[in-house]
């Protein structure tokens, strides 16, 4: 089985409300166990905003290390699921159903090349 990146996108700010975000979690964590039970569920994070990113490029053999998101933008990588998957088609699959959960976020689907 191959495995496959679905990263979470989302719109720079504070996060909404827990009596919206809340209920959001409860179906993602639901999802979660489904991908689980199914063998799918590899591995699925959260990340903490693009302010506390930190960016290193070489420059002459030494570290140049940017504070701040890689690119600036109006979204930013808010999380991500790594799933295993027969094929791109199932791997679209559960990524079509974590887009309904976290609608209107979009989630890109990328196989992972080892």
């Amino acid at each position: 089985m191959k495995q496959y990146l679905l990263s979470i996108y989302q719109p720079d700010g504070n996060p909404p409300p827990p009596d919206v975000l809340e209920p959001i979690m409860a179906e993602l964590g639901k999802l979660n166990d489904e991908m689980k039970a199914a063998g799918a569920w590899v591995f699925a994070a959260g990340l903490h905003p693009p302010s506390t990113a930190t960016v290193i490029r070489d420059k002459d053999g030494d570290a140049l290390l940017t504070d701040g998101p890689f690119t600036e933008g109006k979204e930013h990588l808010g999380g991500f699921t790594i799933v295993q998957a027969a094929d791109l088609d199932e791997a679209l699959s559960w990524g079509s159903r974590l887009a309904g959960v976290l609608a209107p976020l979009a989630i890109e689907v990328r196989p992972i090349a080892w």
